[in-house]
C-alpha cells in the first residue's frame, strides 16, 4: 500500500494545466522572469497554491543561476554575536526581507583571521548568490574575498579600508553615526554639563571613530583623559567608566559609543554612590529597547533603525543581483546608504 506521505509532488505541467496556460509560462512566473500579463500570472499563482507545487531547485538553479540563498558574514565569535542583541535585530531584518523575496539565510560567524580562508572558499563554492558582511574591523579581507569569490556584496557600514573610495562602488549601509554623536553632546551641552566624557568603541572600526569624530566635532579642545576605549560590551562600558572615574572624578556627564556600553557605565556609576542624571548624566547609541528602556533609570540615547537597515543591506544587494552586469560589481544606478539617527530622551540625560 503506498504511504500518502510520499505522493507524488504536483509537477510544471499540472500547474500548467490547472491554470490554462503553456508550461513555458508557468516557468516564467515561477522563476521571477517578466513578460507574463498579470491575469496570467495571477492565474498561475493560484494554481501553484492550490496544488501545493514546490519548484525543483536544482532545475530552477539552471534556469536562474541563481541560488536562491545569501551569506550574512559577520565578522564577530559567536560569543560576542549571540550576546549582543545589535545583531538579533540587524540579522531579524535581513531575514525579514529575504524571506519576501524567497531567499535562503545562510549565517557564517568569524572567530578571527584564521576563519576568513574557510569562509572565502565558502563563498567561492557557488553556495550562494551574495553576501552580506558587517561589523568589520581594520581587516578587509572579507570583502576582498567575497569580490575574488566573484559573489555581489553589500557591507554593514562605513567601509574604512584606505582604498574603499577609490575602486569600484562599494555598496554599504550605515546610519549617520558622526551627526548622531554630535546630537548626543549638544543635549548634553543644553542640560549644563560642562566635562563631557566620551566611552568610544572599538577603534578598529568605523563607526567607533565616526562617533568619536562627532563628539569631538562639538567639543574639539576635550582633555584626552576624558575618552577611554570599550568594546560594545557591558563589561567594556563599565572597564571604561572606571577608568574614566580614575582619571576625572569630576565628569558629569558621559556619552557612550552604544547602549550597551552605556548600560556598563550605570552599573558602576550606582556602585559608586552616583547619581544619574543628577551628578552625572548618560547617554548612548543605538536605542536597543531591550537595553535602553531597561536600565535604571531609562536611557537617553541617540536612535539608528536598526532592523531597518539589515532590511536596506538585503535589499541593496538583491538589487545588486538583478544587475546585468553579471559580476557582482554595482551598477551606476545603486549606491552606499545613510540614514539619519534621532535623539530618544528618556531619564538619564
Amino acid at each position: 500500500m503506498s504511504d500518502p506521505t510520499f505522493a507524488a509532488r504536483p509537477t510544471l505541467e499540472e500547474v500548467a494545466a490547472r491554470a490554462g496556460v503553456s508550461r513555458a509560462t508557468v516557468s516564467r512566473v515561477v522563476n521571477g522572469s517578466e513578460g507574463v500579463r498579470a491575469p496570467l500570472a495571477e492565474r498561475v499563482r493560484a494554481a501553484v497554491d492550490e496544488l501545493g507545487y514546490v519548484p525543483n531547485q536544482a532545475a530552477r538553479t539552471l534556469v536562474t543561476r541563481r541560488n536562491g540563498a545569501v551569506a550574512v558574514v559577520v565578522a564577530e565569535p559567536e560569543t560576542r554575536f549571540f550576546a549582543d542583541p545589535f545583531f538579533a535585530q540587524q540579522v531579524r531584518g535581513i531575514s525579514k526581507e529575504l524571506t519576501v523575496h524567497d531567499n535562503q539565510l545562510v549565517l557564517l560567524l568569524t572567530e578571527g583571521a584564521a576563519d576568513y580562508q574557510r569562509v572565502g572558499r565558502y563563498l567561492a563554492g557557488g553556495h550562494v548568490d551574495g553576501a552580506l558582511i558587517f561589523s568589520l574591523h581594520d581587516d578587509n579581507s572579507l570583502p576582498e574575498m567575497a569580490r575574488r569569490a566573484g559573489v555581489a556584496t553589500v557591507i554593514g557600514g562605513r567601509p574604512g579600508w584606505s582604498d574603499a573610495a577609490s575602486g569600484p562602488t562599494t555598496l554599504y549601509v550605515d546610519c549617520d553615526n558622526r551627526g548622531g554623536a554630535r546630537d548626543a553632546v549638544r543635549h548634553l551641552l543644553g542640560l549644563g554639563r560642562r566635562r563631557i566624557a566620551h566611552i568610544a568603541g572599538p577603534l578598529d572600526q568605523t563607526a567607533s571613530i565616526d562617533r568619536l569624530d562627532g563628539f569631538r566635532d562639538v567639543l574639539p579642545n576635550t582633555d584626552p583623559a576624558l575618552v577611554a576605549e570599550g568594546d560594545f560590551t557591558p563589561e567594556g562600558g563599565a572597564l571604561a567608566m572606571e577608568e574614566l572615574l580614575k582619571r576625572s572624578p569630576d565628569l558629569d556627564a558621559v556619552f557612550a559609543a552604544s547602549d550597551v556600553m552605556a548600560s556598563g557605565a550605570l552599573r558602576v556609576l550606582r556602585r559608586r554612590g552616583l547619581r544619574v542624571p543628577e551628578d552625572v548624566a548618560v547617554i548612548g547609541f543605538d536605542d536597543i529597547v531591550s537595553v535602553a528602556e531597561w536600565t535604571d533609570p531609562p536611557l537617553t540615547t541617540i536612535r539608528q533603525d536598526i532592523e531597518e537597515m539589515g532590511r536596506m543591506m538585503a535589499r541593496l544587494l538583491l538589487r545588486a543581483l538583478e544587475s546585468p552586469s553579471g559580476d557582482g560589481a554595482a551598477p551606476v544606478a545603486l549606491a552606499p546608504i545613510v540614514t539619519p539617527t534621532q535623539l530618544v530622551v528618556r531619564a538619564s540625560a
